[in-house]
């Protein structure tokens, strides 16, 4: 029989897991230059049983908004979504040209080598809300995605 430490212990685990629905991979923030007000951070999110992501934060920015990049025409337009699906079990890319999110209002430049600190709110498909806390490094201005050998 198992002591009470290591039931309690396995229900704890078992708990958190339960909770931490969503995941976040490969968080970046690029780079600024002096005076810049705005700039892009981008994410991979998966939600083991599905839901949105309907907000951001973080304290480098006065605001963070969910932003989708999209052809209209022979025009590429950039503009904000109220909250950005996240199919269940789907690997959800926020990248460069695509869905991403904005930090304005930036309260300092930002340079390779600097973390920011990001809290994404995620609403799952039974209303609960989960905060995942990211700490996104800056990535100098030109730089592109990771290559990852998945």
């Amino acid at each position: 029989m198992l002591p009470m430490k290591a039931i309690a212990f396995a229900l704890g685990l078992i708990a958190a897991t339960a909770h931490a629905q969503t995941t976040a991979t490969d968080p970046w923030v690029r780079g600024t230059v002096a005076q810049q007000k705005a700039t892009g951070l981008f994410v991979q999110l998966t939600s083991a049983q599905g839901g949105k992501l309907v907000s951001a934060t973080s304290p480098v920015a006065g605001v963070v908004e969910i932003h989708e990049m999209a052809m209209v025409g022979d025009v590429m337009k950039m503009r904000q979504i109220p909250a950005l699906a996240l199919p269940a079990g789907q690997a959800v890319a926020l990248k460069p040209g695509g869905y991403h999110l904005m930090l304005i209002g930036l309260k300092q430049a930002l340079k390779p080598g600097d973390t920011v600190p990001v809290s994404l709110v995620i609403e799952r498909q039974d209303g609960q809300r989960e905060t995942l806390n990211l700490q996104a490094p800056v990535r100098a201005l030109g730089a592109a995605p990771a290559k990852h050998g998945h």
